[in-house]
């Protein structure tokens, strides 16, 4: 039973080069001064002190009552922080922390062909949802012959649907595949 809801085991960092993940983004100005207010996607923000490719220094990081708080010093007032609102904050692939087994970033999931478990290419993942009880990739189909956009539909990030992948596929088993 246990075998039946445990993860899937945890792929090989992705191989796709150490492209940029998005660990936060800023969502407004907070006070006079150019501090930020930040949504972040990842714990241990404050463990980064450079972000997309060395343009913001973080010189400070405490939370707040709508997110985070941050200080760049590149940003000096409040014109300045209101200029970055949308600014995603991104560090280096290889600068993550290593994964335990059955953990996995989205960003190396996201993008990855995906195959039934008999190696029919089914599509693509295009997105990862959490909606409490646990991750949900969203799989999109091949646009139709009329040259439509493709289906889509989700799939538990369980062992049992997911039975494996790798840096270059996400295997769904067939019982999971909408339309099969």
């Amino acid at each position: 039973m246990t075998e039946e809801t445990s993860p899937p085991p945890t792929p090989p960092t992705s191989g796709r080069g150490d492209s940029a993940v998005t660990l936060a983004v800023i969502i407004g100005a907070h006070g006079v001064a150019g501090e930020v207010r930040l949504k972040s996607f990842a714990d241990g923000l404050a463990n980064y002190r450079s972000f997309n490719g060395g343009k913001l220094t973080l010189k400070s990081l405490r939370a707040g009552n709508n997110g985070a708080i941050a200080r760049f010093a590149e940003i000096a007032d409040r014109n300045a922080a209101e200029a970055m609102r949308g600014t995603e904050l991104s560090v280096p692939r290889s600068e993550l922390p290593a994964l335990d087994d059955g953990e996995y970033y989205h960003a190396d999931l996201i993008g990855l062909p995906v195959v039934d478990d008999t190696g029919v290419a089914i599509g693509q993942v295009v997105a990862i949802e959490n909606f409490g009880a646990g991750d949900v990739i969203e799989i999109e189909r091949p646009p139709s012959e009329n040259g439509k956009g493709g289906k889509r539909f989700m799939v538990p990030m369980r062992a049992e649907a997911v039975p494996e992948w790798n840096a270059e596929r996400l295997v769904v088993a067939a019982g999971y595949v909408e339309g099969a």
